[in-house]
């Protein structure tokens, strides 16, 4: 009789037990909430015209302003078309050619050094050509994986003239969260390259 109320009062135990550390949990069992990013707003797309003071001329967005690129190897007619809801920064930096074709392909050449560099970091560099509507030739570069530039090109007359871009973010964000920012900047360049026109 003894010996059958001690199971008995294990039993009990071992219940009560069971029941209290299961109701802790609340039936439900912790898993971490996936990866999420922040949801981007993009302003639709207008443009305006670059003031007439450049050796170049072409359409930017109303949503960018443009400054003047103050580092140390600045040259003239270098400016930024700088993004500042979005953090974004597109360097332009303008050689004049003045007929010289050794000019022509040193600057080329620099411009696929620069391209380059980024090679540790990319998972791909995907070159193309974009021909616009006024009959220029603009090389561009898109890179894939955590690189500083996501967007590289350059455009030239061949003789007088040669512009080269790169789109940087100043911020940490990992570039698969910026995607929708990088294409949504991608499209401005693109807009710009077509309404490119020397002065």
């Amino acid at each position: 009789m003894q010996k059958a109320f001690l199971r008995y009062t294990w039993l009990c135990i071992f219940c009560t037990a069971s029941f209290f550390f299961t109701s802790c949990d609340g039936g439900n069992t912790y898993s971490p909430k996936p990866k999420a990013y922040n949801r981007i707003e993009l302003p639709e797309h207008r443009y305006q015209q670059l003031p007439d003071s450049f050796p170049y001329t072409f359409e930017y967005s109303a949503h960018a302003t443009i400054l003047p690129d103050t580092s140390w190897i600045a040259e003239p007619y270098w400016i930024n078309i700088y993004y500042p809801e979005m953090v974004a920064n597109v360097q332009l930096t303008y050689k004049p050619l003045n007929g010289s074709e050794e000019k022509l392909k040193e600057h080329i050449s620099d411009a696929y050094k620069l391209t380059t560099k980024h090679q540790i970091k990319a998972s791909s560099i995907e070159e193309g050509i974009v021909r616009t509507p006024n009959g220029h030739v603009a090389v561009v570069n898109e890179l894939e994986g955590e690189v500083p530039s996501q967007f590289q090109f350059f455009t030239t007359d061949s003789t007088e003239h040669y512009l080269r871009g790169a789109l940087y973010f100043r911020t940490a964000t990992q570039n698969d969260s910026l995607a929708p920012v990088i294409e949504y900047v991608k499209k401005d360049i693109i807009h710009m390259l077509n309404t490119l026109k020397w002065e």
